[in-house]
């Protein structure tokens, strides 16, 4: 199989994104397949790696040092050159016309949901209800644009499970894996006050400002408490604000996924506090380094955590305060056990397996169709 990924709106805190595309690029190229991946970038350049060619499109800047290709005429260029047997999308909204593209073309086309537009919409503009009707038209569109739809949860499933069935598209569920080598647990200390710990990029729609009101509320109750903050991000200000006063440290961007990983490992409990959370990359991290999760009681992340590696509660400071506390009164081997345990069930190799098994199937199906 020639496999092309597309990627788009890439800037340098989309670390979950670029995490999920450079696993899949590298199981695709053990696994025997050729593989192109496509990104917005400055310039126009060309590079061949390990895990396949890299072409990079020119493409403006667009906010918070976040590109995103606006000339999807140039994308589809570089595919007529290379000839995939199936492409694979991460963008549902400029990059659409490369789908029909495929259409056209006889190739296998997946689109691989990473968000919900309904929340990324509200989060992002404050609006909701006069957005889901425009939003439910273009999952409509979606649906009728590509052969498969790709989603990493049940939550994210339920955005398109009405329009996919009317429309006929067929729709497979592929949780996402984690780096059990890189993220692992490490010897913790027994003193101290309680560590919790948030990593993430520190914008709206990830809502650092739960975590930090729950270690606020926390400190108002007179518990003995710290939160490092991994990340950086727009609201990196309003978070500042927010925490003055309690014990709160906001250590910037890490770019080493091992030095990160050992704060991680360090924390007593992290806080995945998005109720809107597609999945939720960074619960899994945390788990692999055997820190339990306090999450919302919705979304994504909800769906990784059971009540052996960690807890969960309403989308509100005090109640997810009771959870960090509740986790925080396990017994500390047990809970740490329980993370790992509950990591280990995610595997990059059966993202890779399962994500293979779904280009097949386009590939085979448009191939049929090229034939009758």
């Amino acid at each position: 199989m020639r496999i092309a990924q597309l990627a788009n709106f890439i800037g340098p805190a989309s670390g979950g994104m670029k995490t999920a595309i450079h696993a899949l690029g590298e199981g695709y190229v053990a696994a025997g397949c050729e593989r192109l991946l496509v990104i917005p970038g400055p310039v126009d350049s060309r590079a061949t790696t390990p895990a396949g060619d890299v072409v990079q499109l020119r493409a403006p800047r667009v906010g918070g040092g976040y590109r995103l290709i606006v000339e999807p005429w140039r994308v589809t260029d570089v595919l007529e050159a290379w000839g995939p047997t199936s492409v694979e999308l991460s963008d549902k909204l400029t990059l659409l016309p490369v789908a029909r593209w495929a259409r056209r073309s006889g190739v296998g086309s997946v689109l691989f949901s990473h968000e919900r537009l309904s929340d990324m919409f509200a989060k992002r503009t404050g609006l909701d209800t006069t957005s889901k009707v425009s939003i439910a038209l273009l999952n409509r569109v979606l649906v009728r644009s590509f052969d498969t739809v790709v989603v990493t949860s049940g939550y994210a499933e339920d955005e398109f499970t009405r329009a996919a069935a009317r429309a006929d598209c067929r729709m497979v569920r592929v949780p996402l894996g984690v780096d059990l080598e890189t993220f692992c647990p490490a010897p913790v200390r027994s003193d101290g006050p309680l560590r919790l710990t948030h990593f993430g990029r520190l914008s709206r729609e990830k809502s650092p400002h739960l975590a930090v009101r729950t270690a606020v509320e926390l400190h108002r109750r007179g518990v003995a408490v710290h939160l490092d903050v991994y990340g950086d991000g727009p609201h990196l200000a309003e978070l500042v604000d927010l925490a003055s006063g309690a014990p709160v440290t906001f250590h910037g961007f890490i770019d080493g996924r091992r030095d990160l990983a050992g704060h991680i490992a360090a924390a007593d409990v992290s806080l995945s506090v998005c109720p809107s959370e597609t999945f939720g990359l960074a619960v899994l991290e945390a788990l692999a380094c055997g820190t339990p999760v306090v999450t919302a009681e919705r979304g994504g992340a909800r769906e990784l955590v059971d009540a052996t590696s960690g807890a969960w509660a309403a989308p509100d400071p005090a109640s997810l305060a009771d959870a960090v506390l509740e986790v925080a009164g396990r017994p500390v081997e047990a809970r740490r056990r329980g993370a790992r345990a509950r990591a280990e069930l995610f595997p990059w190799s059966a993202t890779i397996d399962s994500m293979l098994g779904v280009h097949e199937d386009v590939t085979r199906d448009t191939r049929v169709l090229r034939r009758a």
